[in-house]
């Protein structure tokens, strides 16, 4: 008979086992299959060598180059952006304010919305021929709705990183919003009879404490931001197009000897998440040391 100690230890690992199963499986799998097809084995055309040809063509490809500065962009505008507003956000929620529960409600509103139904409500509203474009052109701030400010289908991504940023603060603000109410208020009380002003509070007390959940959820940030495919397909411009979109390009070409610079782009972006993700787990030990 197991002891009870043993049957506890194994029982948590017992239960994710399946979950875990379907992960590796399919990802590992994929992830397998993407990296062989990235070095160039493709029975389908009759090559079975292995070489980083595929790596080395697309690093020298201007399409490539370009789309992996602006995936970088968004991902790290998308972080960025999205950490400040959170923080402003959980902060305020945090405060007893009249009609809280409303400002929490519309605060969090959209976390259950599909990313893609923000990216359709960003084609409506902010194109150029949008919304907010008839509207002003009717009240005579435009003199026509060509001359709308792009926010769709522009060079700097803007409504790519709009949409994100509607979704992803809410994402972050939750998350600093539950850390913030788990740690109270004792600290900064304590800081400001010691003569602390609300910006030493803030710098020296709040955010030492909700840095690593602000570390956690700016990786999650960070990693969809820079692998999502379906919103830079929809809001991006052709050219340069973010990474997984020249992915997508590559796949879809007509010719078939394309498709292993679509794996080795898909085996780059992993690679850059996966070195992101480690590098989050080394600040995050530092800051849970200084703790």
């Amino acid at each position: 008979m197991l002891s009870a100690e043993l049957k506890e230890r194994i029982r948590i690992p017992l239960m994710l086992a399946p979950a875990m199963a379907v992960v590796l499986i399919l990802y590992s799998g994929g992830l397998i299959l993407a990296l062989v097809q990235s070095l160039g084995y493709m029975p389908i055309l009759d090559r079975y060598d292995l070489s980083f040809d595929a790596y080395i063509r697309i690093l020298q490809d201007d399409e490539f180059l370009k789309g992996l500065l602006i995936t970088c962009w968004i991902g790290f505008s998308t972080t960025i952006f999205s950490s400040i507003l959170a923080i402003i956000g959980a902060l305020v929620l945090r405060q007893s304010l009249r009609g809280k529960a409303l400002v929490t409600f519309i605060f969090q509103f959209n976390v259950p919305i599909p990313h893609i139904v923000g990216a359709i409500a960003i084609l409506l509203f902010l194109s150029q021929s949008g919304m907010v474009s008839r509207i002003t052109y009717l009240l005579g701030i435009t003199k026509n709705m060509a001359a709308f400010p792009a926010f769709v289908n522009d060079e700097y991504a803007i409504g790519i990183i709009l949409e994100y940023l509607w979704k992803t603060s809410t994402f972050t603000g939750i998350i600093l919003l539950a850390v913030l109410q788990s740690i109270g208020e004792d600290f900064e009380d304590l800081a400001r009879t010691l003569g602390a002003n609300r910006w030493q509070r803030f710098q020296y007390v709040i955010l030492p404490l909700i840095m690593p959940g602000l570390l956690r959820a700016s990786i999650l940030v960070f990693a969809f931001a820079f692998g999502a495919f379906e919103i830079p397909y929809i809001l991006g411009q052709s050219f340069p197009a973010a990474l997984p979109v020249v992915a997508f390009n590559y796949y879809n070409d007509i010719d078939l000897n394309y498709r292993a610079e679509a794996m080795a782009t898909c085996i780059v972006i992993a690679t850059l998440i996966t070195a992101l993700i480690f590098l989050y787990t080394k600040l995050t030990e530092i800051f849970v040391r200084a703790d």
